[in-house]
């Protein structure tokens, strides 16, 4: 059976609905963000990167999410894009700047407005892009559901984590395919994948060590006298 590295955040939730819309069945395993165990060096045989989500098939592990993505839709010749682009755009800019947006806006030691500002019109930029293309096309790769459409969700699902009650209001297209996929089985299922799942929810010193070990190595920030 396949065997999912989890923890219930975007990258990992893209692939438990890819896992979802293909009928496939699958193992859970939780992997604690909060506690470390990212850092466990049983987990980075898995993944030298120390992130989730990982998946094992078999003799083949596949870590990164959009690469697990791929590597699923090619093995069974569904949800396949025609171009990486979007998938790509997803990967390599929504992707990225949204984590980073959630981090300086909601995790950062102190207020960083130059940082956060950044990070923030960078995910709204995004935002518009894509609002562009799905104002002309039913999905992000054309006409048919697809890979690229589950990673987009992944990340905007949470959109209000980053932009507060407004959501992605100032996104209708976007937002219109986010409660699309929102509303179907697969993505019902990945969502509630946590509740059976012990995960810690504190976000307290250990949480810290666990998620920002650059903190206690250099509290006050590289470049900072000490």
């Amino acid at each position: 059976m396949l065997e999912l590295y989890f923890h219930p955040t975007p990258n990992p939730l893209k692939v438990a609905l890819l896992l979802g819309e293909l009928e496939l069945p699958f193992e859970t395993i939780a992997v604690d963000i909060f506690k470390g165990e990212q850092h466990a060096p049983a987990f980075r045989a898995l993944n030298p990167n120390g992130k989730v989500p990982v998946l094992v098939d078999g003799d083949v592990t596949v870590f990164d999410s959009h690469a697990i993505l791929v590597y699923l839709a090619e093995k069974h010749r569904r949800f396949l894009p025609r171009t990486l682009s979007w998938l790509q755009l997803v990967a390599t800019g929504l992707s990225p700047f949204s984590g980073q947006a959630v981090h300086f806006l909601h995790y950062a030691p102190e207020p960083m407005p130059y940082a956060t500002a950044r990070y923030v019109k960078e995910v709204e930029r995004h935002y518009a892009v894509l609002e562009a293309r799905l104002a002309q096309s039913a999905f992000l790769d054309g006409a048919d559901y697809g890979i690229a459409d589950m990673a987009l969700w992944g990340w905007a699902r949470g959109a209000a984590y980053i932009f507060g009650d407004a959501g992605l209001s100032a996104f209708p297209h976007v937002d219109a395919l986010v409660k699309w996929i929102s509303a179907r089985p697969a993505a019902v299922r990945a969502a509630t994948l946590a509740n059976g799942l012990s995960l810690k929810t504190e976000h307290d010193a250990e949480t810290e060590r666990a998620l920002f070990p650059f903190r206690s190595e250099n509290p006050k920030g590289p470049g900072e006298k000490t």
